[in-house]
């Protein structure tokens, strides 16, 4: 059983800066991999960004050079420096962990969200 906690969102003004955090406790297995996705109103979620274990990244096109992923493997917590927001950043975002089992499934888990609004 995995539960995702996440802390950070808040309101800020399109250029502002935000801090998002998410803790994963397990029942003691390895996470693999971790990342936010975010779902704008009327809009279906979307990947931000991921990051393994061993800490290759990725990211949406339309947050690079913006927004940095970074992990703590020995706290299984996942974080996203957001910079220069702007106003079509405005979602819940969620973070997400991705357990690779040996039969070759994925498990996926989710946080209930935390919202990140923009102001122009």
């Amino acid at each position: 059983q995995v539960q995702l906690v996440e802390s950070g969102g808040g309101l800020v003004q399109a250029g502002g800066s935000l801090r998002l955090s998410c803790a994963a406790s397990t029942s003691g297995f390895s996470i693999n991999a971790m990342g936010w996705y975010r779902q704008a109103p009327g809009k279906q979620r979307e990947l931000v960004a991921t990051i393994t274990s061993g800490g290759s990244t990725n990211y949406a096109d339309s947050v690079k050079g913006r927004f940095t992923i970074s992990r703590d493997n020995a706290k299984n917590t996942v974080y996203l420096q957001m910079n220069s927001l702007k106003p079509e950043d405005t979602a819940v975002y969620y973070c997400n962990a991705k357990r690779l089992r040996v039969s070759g499934l994925t498990n996926n888990y989710w946080g209930q969200g935390t919202q990140v609004t923009v102001s122009s």
